[in-house]
């Protein structure tokens, strides 16, 4: 849900920005102006893409593993996704993306979130989410019939 307010609220926002900037300086300009940002955007992220993409394989080819590479590769897709989304703040964050050292900084926060997400996950895989289900021990010496027993939901 906070995902889709973002979204609803950056669509909300490209479309007051888009009629500012048309009522300076007119729909037709505009228009043109969002043509040549996606032209540009579209010729950055084709040059940034051959670039990572040289970088990935001659990691590869060290035999190193290509991590940040990757990273690069998913944040210039989003950057392409982004620039063809007509409107200029998604072209803003568009370029950010495709800046190399804002780009870093960007993986860089997006692999310690991953990190922080991967060892809360084991740590509830190794020793459950502390759930616990309350039953009652029955003693066998009082009541043999009766047994019950108490289990953690993991």
């Amino acid at each position: 849900m906070p995902l889709f307010a973002l979204l609803l609220i950056g669509f909300f926002a490209e479309i007051a920005v888009l009629v500012a900037v048309g009522n300076a300086i007119g729909g037709l300009w505009v228009i043109a102006l969002l043509l040549l940002s996606t032209l540009v955007g579209l010729s950055l992220v084709r040059r940034q893409g051959a670039q990572t993409m040289a970088a990935f394989r001659e990691s590869v080819f060290r035999r190193q593993e290509p991590h940040q590479e990757m990273a690069d590769g998913v944040l210039i897709a989003t950057a392409g996704a982004l620039i063809m989304v007509p409107g200029f703040i998604s072209d803003v964050v568009a370029l950010f993306l495709l800046f190399p050292p804002t780009r870093r900084l960007v993986s860089r926060r997006i692999a310690r979130k991953a990190e922080a997400a991967a060892l809360k996950f084991e740590h509830e895989r190794r020793f459950g989410a502390g759930q616990v289900v309350e039953g009652e021990i029955v003693d066998v010496e009082t009541d043999p019939v009766v047994i019950t027993e108490r289990r953690e939901i993991r």
